[in-house]
């Protein structure tokens, strides 16, 4: 990368920053494009090399702080051998449980803000090299584990989803309990979602009530149609 890349770069950064900070603290209705200017030391013309507007910038800071996130989540998974994709699921999930535990900021703000067509962003490009890896690396421990998965990347969704609501209720206001005493159940329910994304049963299931509830519709109609026919005899 040269210089003139490096310093865009650090320029970005600066504003993602200092507006995360600005959202956090004022809120994002009250914060202007102005304060966050002023507040990273650039002009305001530099704010519009980067983003469109204030809706602009937070989208994309959401994409920033998820793809960080998710970065040093990958980095600390490949240097602990695990034995199971379930396992390394958990590990990833504790991970990022025990970053939002220290940083109730970036939960409050992923928790209202993150959305599936960002979350969706945070794999593609113009996130961290890392954050690409991440994904690519939990595409990859499927394969190798020879699991099924029609929507690899609805699945990670829910479970990030189900992370985040629970976090922010067990951890910001320790309710119904603490994320501590909350923890096996939710690895369970992790357990679950990834069982359900990757087992058959569940859409067989689904497949054979519905298929009952037609013939029951079906013998319905036959039954009055015949009626029908017998009332019609009657009177002949």
């Amino acid at each position: 990368m040269g210089k003139l890349e490096t310093n865009k770069k650090v320029k970005k950064n600066a504003l993602l920053q200092n507006a995360f900070e600005l959202f956090t603290d004022k809120g994002f209705a009250k914060t202007t494009i102005s304060d966050i200017v002023s507040r990273a030391g650039l002009a305001k013309g530099t704010f519009y090399l980067y983003f469109k507007d204030k809706y602009d910038l937070r989208d994309k800071l959401i994409v920033y702080k998820a793809g960080q996130l998710f970065c040093d989540a990958y980095k600390a998974l490949v240097s602990q051998p695990m034995n199971g994709f379930e396992q390394e699921l958990l590990f990833v999930a504790d991970y990022i449980i025990e970053r939002l535990k220290k940083d109730h900021s970036l939960l409050q703000f992923l928790t209202k803000n993150l959305s599936w067509g960002i979350f969706r962003t945070a794999f593609s490009s113009n996130v961290p090299k890392e954050s690409e890896e991440f994904y690519d690396y939990y595409l990859r421990m499927l394969k190798k584990n020879h699991i099924g998965c029609k929507d690899p990347e609805l699945m990670l969704f829910t479970i990030i989803e189900l992370i985040n609501a629970t976090c922010y209720n067990c951890i910001l206001f320790e309710e119904p309990v603490t994320i501590d005493e909350y923890l096996p159940y939710l690895h369970l329910s992790i357990i679950q979602i990834f069982r359900a994304f990757t087992s058959e049963e569940p859409i067989t299931r689904f497949q054979k009530l519905t298929t009952i509830t037609k013939q029951k519709q079906m013998s319905q109609k036959l039954y009055l149609c015949f009626s029908d026919i017998c009332f019609s005899i009657r009177f002949l």
